[in-house]
């Protein structure tokens, strides 16, 4: 039995080891991995392909919200996904992880045995939740980050939100990748958002770009 797998990453080394670990995990089994890198390209993957194993980051996605991947989820209920992410949000993750069990769920950082372990469970159609994202859903499920966004943080998310690449916002303000790449991990934390779609939807909301010249 052919095993088809969707591979949705923008990270060329990361798609390269992640497709490693699944031939690992096969073995001998015949097996067809297709890379995407888009929704579109997803969505397209799917339909020639609905009974596929996605992996899938969803913070480097341009899928901008919960409801979008579990609309898609619903719409191709064949398939079986691994989120595979640096981080995603508790939000996020009580959404989509405790109303669908078509989602194994383990982070970039884990170990290789967890990884993998993630693979074999979701070629089976079985979920997976790796011990770090335990941790974290076993938390209150009132707790909030009352933390708010400093002067700095609101003006890189300003420009972040139109459009700007950490290069850019390094140069706009004279200073480094690393520090502007550290903000935009707080600002995400703080929001408790996974991507750039999330933020620039709050920042929107909050008033930090004008609906005038900002569009969605």
């Amino acid at each position: 039995m052919k095993r088809n797998v969707i591979i949705f990453d923008r990270q060329d080394i990361t798609r390269v080891g992640i497709e490693t670990l699944i031939r690992h995990c096969l073995q001998n089994q015949l097996c067809e991995i297709v890379d995407v890198d888009s929704k579109q390209e997803l969505i397209g993957a799917l339909s020639a392909r609905p009974d596929s194993m996605v992996v899938l980051d969803y913070s480097l996605s341009d899928l901008n919200s919960a409801d979008t991947l579990l609309n898609i989820s619903a719409r191709f209920n064949k398939t079986h996904w691994i989120l595979f992410s640096e981080e995603l949000s508790i939000q996020f993750l009580k959404k989509v992880v405790l109303c669908n069990h078509e989602f194994s769920v383990v982070l970039k950082s884990s170990d290789r045995s967890e990884i993998e372990n993630a693979i074999i469970d979701a070629i089976g159609k079985e979920p997976f939740i790796c011990s770090h994202v335990k941790h974290l859903l076993s938390l209150n499920p009132d707790t909030t980050d009352n933390d708010i966004l400093t002067i700095t943080e609101k003006e890189i998310l300003k420009e972040m939100a139109f459009g700007k690449t950490a290069k850019e916002i390094a140069v706009i303000r004279n200073i480094s990748v690393f520090t502007v790449v550290t903000h935009r991990k707080n600002i995400y934390r703080k929001l408790d958002v996974n991507n750039v779609q999330e933020a620039s939807r709050y920042a929107l909301r909050a008033g930090i770009v004008d609906a005038s010249d900002f569009y969605i």
